[in-house]
């Protein structure tokens, strides 16, 4: 299927293309100062309309540049639960939908489970049932029961995930393969994570790299903000492929 991708940059990101490779670049900078470089196919789009459906496959080759620590990249499907992606970590608008090989730094804890990653390189999926979010920032009003608002967000989202082996660094091949009933996830044509959790349609496809964190800890902490960055930090992609 014919694949565009629009870009979306702050505060001195970038997005170079040379033929079929795309180099996503944050500059160093302090702390407090959100910086992205971003590629994605539902800019304007309402949540409703986001372009994917499964069957989808997602295919690209990729590398991050060496040291990265301090935010988050990745590249795949997801429902953009906060909102307004190109900004800083915010209360959700929505339960989280997606699939993804995703990135996150010490500074983050994105799972709702205690027995899943929250951390480092993965392969994860959310699923997540129909729900009013407006009711959330009630419950989470309550500083004693964020311990069990994160449970219960563990009960209303489906999750998977798996910690990769594979150094980022170097050149890899990634696939993801989203179905009806399952998604799988293989680098360099071996199978990492193979999942019966399916995240719920529509989503948006998305290419980045960013310098925030997010977290909300078994032990109810919640916490989130923008990260000095020492040098600059680059995503790159080729061979890019989308199809059904």
């Amino acid at each position: 299927m014919t694949l565009k991708l629009d870009v979306h940059c702050l505060n001195g990101g970038t997005v170079e293309k040379d033929a079929d490779r795309w180099r996503l670049t944050i500059p160093a900078g302090p702390a407090g100062e959100y910086r992205v470089a971003q590629l994605d196919d539902y800019a304007g789009l309402p949540r409703g309309k986001f372009p994917s459906r499964p069957p989808r496959t997602l295919s690209l080759r990729a590398r991050v540049s060496p040291g990265f620590d301090a935010g988050t990249w990745g590249f795949g499907f997801w429902n953009d639960p906060f909102g307004v992606s190109l900004r800083p970590f915010r209360p959700l608008s929505a339960l989280p939908n997606a699939a993804w090989f995703f990135f996150a730094s010490k500074q983050n804890y994105l799972s709702f489970r205690d027995d899943k990653p929250a951390q480092g390189f993965l392969a994860q999926v959310f699923r997540a049932q129909s729900f009013d979010v407006r009711l959330v920032p009630a419950v989470l009003a309550f500083p004693f029961a964020r311990r069990a608002t994160r449970r219960w967000l563990g009960r209303m989202i489906d999750e998977d995930g798996s910690a990769l082996s594979v150094d980022p660094v170097q050149w890899h091949a990634y696939s993801l393969r989203w179905g009806e009933e399952r998604v799988v996830f293989e680098v360099d044509g071996a199978v990492v994570l193979e999942t019966p959790v399916s995240p719920r349609p529509p989503l948006g496809l998305v290419i980045w790299i960013d310098n925030q964190y997010a977290a909300f800890t078994p032990e109810g902490r919640m916490g989130g903000g923008i990260l000095k960055l020492d040098a600059p930090a680059w995503l790159e992609i080729e061979n890019v492929e989308l199809n059904t």
